[in-house]
């Protein structure tokens, strides 16, 4: 997640690289970390701005990996609070641990611009992301690595996510193939994937500075026919809730992003039109039968305008039905 002044800002310009360690000495990695090194090496982009020690936890989630992690970037976006700097300073100030943590830090360009310029610095086969504010599990990258390394066709891996904060639960997001990703986006932000699809994909696009980049990243991503993305059915992802996220702002607006998705991507939605239309009414009959629920199961809740040609009618004969029988 980012806050809501992570995404806003337009490029302004230059990077400086600080040179730094992390945050865990050497000896306490653990075996199974160091039996793994032969395998495909993985780079870690973490993004931050203004959010304060909440980038070193999610550091310290990432050194605590199960399997190891070669190299790790903090990309600052042009952090301006005191307590967040003080705290890249932290990280940059490492000195005595493996792999090294480096900061990198920006003018304020979004989130995009930022996780491009951290993978444009990784020399890993494989990269992921994950956002300043959120954690990883100790198996995530092991995990989200054999759902990768089992099929080409699997371009990117991520996991079901527990929220924590202001709201609290897990989220099971499916994956799929390119149609799962067209009503709606399939998959968290945190991700797994080959550098060359990265390349393939042309990164994120540094333009959508709203919100939904991460959903548009997936699609650019699946353009290349027969792939998909997989998601491991644990929460390995610690997802940070609060009312003034990025994501929560960015549903305020849900249609306008939704329509730069659309036409970022038109041709695609073009192609598999039954599939978007089926899907979001699929969505919408769901949602309907759960406010159902919902005023049946409060008599005093008011049914409001009945909607015609939508499921509308139905709905409120279906809940005066249920009403009548509880009162007989």
């Amino acid at each position: 997640m980012s806050t809501p002044e992570h995404d806003r800002e337009s490029h302004q310009g230059g990077a400086r690289l600080d040179r730094a360690t992390p945050l865990l000495p050497e000896e306490q990695v653990g075996d199974d970390r160091r039996r793994d090194a032969a395998g495909p090496s993985v780079g870690v982009v973490v993004t931050a701005f203004d959010q304060g020690r909440q980038i070193c936890e999610a550091v310290d989630s990432i050194l605590a990996q199960t399997h190891t992690v070669s190299e790790v970037v903090v990309v600052d976006d042009g952090s301006t609070d005191r307590e967040s700097v003080a705290a890249l300073d932290d990280l940059g100030a490492q000195v005595h641990s493996s792999p090294r943590v480096r900061v990198l830090r920006q003018a304020n360009s979004g989130v995009s611009a930022a996780r491009n310029a951290g993978v444009a610095t990784l020399s890993t086969e494989l990269v992921a992301v994950l956002d300043g504010d959120d954690l990883w599990e100790p198996t995530f990258v092991a995990s989200t690595l054999a759902a990768l390394v089992q099929d080409h066709d699997v371009v990117a891996a991520s996991s079901w996510l527990s929220m924590f904060g202001v709201a609290a639960g897990v989220v099971e997001p499916a994956g799929g193939s390119v149609e799962a990703f067209l009503p709606r986006n399939a998959a968290p932000a945190s991700l797994l994937l080959r550098r060359e699809d990265w390349q393939r994909a042309g990164g994120y696009d540094e333009t959508m500075t709203q919100g939904f980049e991460d959903w548009d990243f997936y699609l650019r991503l699946l353009r290349r026919p027969g792939t998909r993305v997989e998601v491991v059915r644990e929460p390995l992802l610690r997802y940070r809730t609060h009312p003034t996220s990025a994501n929560v702002r960015s549903m305020e607006a849900r249609v306008a992003r939704y329509a730069q998705v659309v036409a970022n991507h038109r041709d695609t939605f073009a192609a598999h039109l039954e599939a978007v239309l089926l899907g979001l009414e699929a969505i919408s009959t769901a949602r309907l039968a759960a406010w159902e629920d919902l005023v049946v199961a409060d008599p005093s809740a008011e049914v409001g305008p009945v909607t015609f040609g939508d499921g509308g009618m139905a709905s409120a004969v279906r809940i005066a039905t249920a009403r009548a029988r509880t009162t007989s």
